[in-house]
């Protein structure tokens, strides 16, 4: 009988890129994504169900991600995508096999084997990769989470009704994509925020006594979250809870209020397991063995042909990558990796006599993209736990099913951002985001009370629009890749052309109620920009403004 189980959970998102760009920021990062990180882990569970393995996922698939991998736009760009990395792949081998580079051809061989077999899927599964993750969730071995929708950062937004319409709608995407209503929620960045006092990041208002997130997520019928570990072991027991102090290796429910039995549970992210692979410096990925990430060959799209060599070398210094050298690291590590994870489960097992769990949280695209052979290092850790009588595979909702929570507790506020608060995102950076931000939320929320959207349809799709505008304009991307210095002019530009459109959108708005009979006052210019707005934010095509409703 297993003394424990163990939950993989993969967070997998995308900023909102297609048609805004292509590189070297916008529609290739989603090319990039799907080529190296969501195609192969539907190539890994196919392979592990051939073997006869039982594999469990938690995969969090964020609506903004859904929406753009379900639009005609990606398929046919993403096709595109895949035969120009194989004709890129034939021109590097010619190129090498030219000047002798013999062994560089036979690597760019490679990728062009690579890159054919990923268009073979693809046209396998009729270009719609949200369906083949449906059908793994459908046959048993996957559960998939939903998100806010576009990843706004939820304890951040200034009004209860923006926390309520990133819930709304990034179900109801997942709904209408995967056709199932979800249990679980991937919370933006991780990020938490019990009821209570609440001053905004930045001047804003006054104080004021805001929900909790979980009480959001109770009444959307959620029933499960993922934190950081610190928000766990920094909890205290509510006064109508069991027992005191909680561990990482159990999930609790989550109270912020009252006395009312709580309804949604939180598990937490094992640090130390989680670090074996995530860490750049002592974690797997920095092997010398497996491929260098960074350096490419030519410019744009470059292949990669050089291995980590080692992880604090400059890029000219890397050596050729060998793909002989890698098969026995993977197998090292997954080894090592399973027997961590075996360890803990016994140590909690032996200290409190109960079924824990272990729960692997990680960025989706570190399997694959960041870490080539990442996809593979799954396959043998899925393999070899599930043939492991100690510990049982499981999904998250499968081990509330079987095993849940006898500890309610009040979480502390904070994220899995740097710090473990919300210093990446609340910063002086970025003060003059959440300002812009603030006040776009304020007149929506003015826009949807007053004005009569309800019984006049050109008001209501003006404002449905808006909606769209300011959940896209919200997604916690564009303050974290302003703050950590990275794509910082497309973070602001994206973030600014957002919040331009949904300007225009609540000044046509109110010019409707002025002159509700005559659209033809709007100028050419707000007439190009509307179709502009059209034309490039085409997600989320079933703007519901009760979303909105608290």
């Amino acid at each position: 009988m297993a003394i424990g189980s163990f939950c993989l959970v993969l967070h997998g998102h995308m900023p909102y890129v297609l048609r805004h760009g292509l590189w070297p920021h916008g529609e290739d990062w989603l090319y990039e994504a799907a080529a190296e990180t969501y195609l192969p882990l539907l190539a890994t569970l196919g392979e592990c169900r051939f073997l006869n393995g039982n594999p469990r996922v938690t995969m969090g698939l964020t609506p903004i991600l859904l929406e753009q991998m379900a639009h005609a736009d990606f398929k046919r760009g993403f096709a595109e995508y895949l035969v120009d990395r194989r004709e890129r792949a034939v021109s590097d081998r010619r190129e090498f096999e030219h000047v002798g580079r013999l062994h560089m051809a036979y690597l760019a061989t490679r990728w062009e084997e690579f890159y054919r077999s990923l268009a073979a899927q693809f046209e396998a599964l009729d270009r719609d990769i949200p369906r083949a993750f449906r059908k793994q969730a459908e046959d048993g071995f996957m559960e998939i989470l939903t998100s806010g929708a576009t990843h706004g950062y939820l304890p951040l937004l200034v009004e209860d009704s923006s926390i309520h319409a990133q819930v709304r709608a990034g179900i109801d995407s997942s709904e209408r994509i995967l056709g199932r209503h979800p249990k679980g929620i991937w919370l933006p960045e991780g990020a938490y925020r019990p009821a209570g006092r609440w001053v905004p990041g930045t001047p804003w208002g006054a104080p004021d006594y805001r929900l909790g997130i979980e009480q959001f997520l109770s009444g959307e019928g959620l029933t499960h979250f993922f934190v950081e570990s610190h928000l766990v072991e920094g909890s205290r027991a509510h006064d109508n809870g069991h027992l005191a102090g909680a561990s990482v290796q159990e999930p609790v429910w989550v109270t912020s209020h009252g006395s009312d039995r709580p309804t949604v549970a939180a598990f937490a992210r094992d640090p130390h397991i989680c670090k074996q692979v995530w860490c750049g410096i002592v974690g797997y990925p920095a092997e010398g063995a497996y491929l260098e990430f960074h350096k490419r060959y030519g410019q744009r799209r470059g292949l990669r042909y050089w291995k980590v060599t080692d992880s604090k070398s400059d890029l000219g210094a890397k050596d050729m990558y060998y793909p002989d050298d890698v098969e026995r690291k993977i197998h090292e590590h997954a080894q090592h990796f399973c027997g961590q994870v075996k360890q803990r489960l016994w140590d909690y097992h032996n200290w409190t006599g109960r079924h824990g769990i272990v729960v692997a949280c990680f960025d989706a695209e570190l399997f694959g993209h960041w870490w080539f052979e990442g996809p593979r290092f799954l396959r043998d850790v899925l393999l070899t736990l599930n043939a492991d009588p100690d510990v049982e595979l499981c999904t998250a909702e499968e081990y509330l099913q079987d095993h849940p929570p006898e500890k309610w507790v009040v979480l502390p506020e904070g994220s899995w951002g740097e710090g473990g608060d919300h210093r990446v995102w609340a910063n002086d950076k970025i003060g003059w985001f959440w300002q812009i931000e603030y006040r776009c939320e304020t007149l929506f929320g003015k826009l949807t009370y007053n004005l009569p959207w309800r019984r006049d349809p050109k008001m209501r799709d003006v404002l449905q629009k808006a909606g769209r505008e300011l959940l896209l304009l919200q997604a916690s991307d564009w303050p974290f890749v302003i703050s950590r210095a990275q794509a910082v002019d497309y973070g602001i530009k994206r973030f600014m052309q957002h919040v331009s459109r949904f300007e225009l959108f609540a000044d046509v708005a109110e010019r409707l109620v002025e002159h509700p009979h005559q659209p033809h006052r709007l100028g050419v210019v707000q007439q190009s920009e509307i179709k502009d707005a059209e034309i490039h934010d085409v997600v989320f095509p079933s703007i519901n403004l009760d979303w909105w409703n608290t």
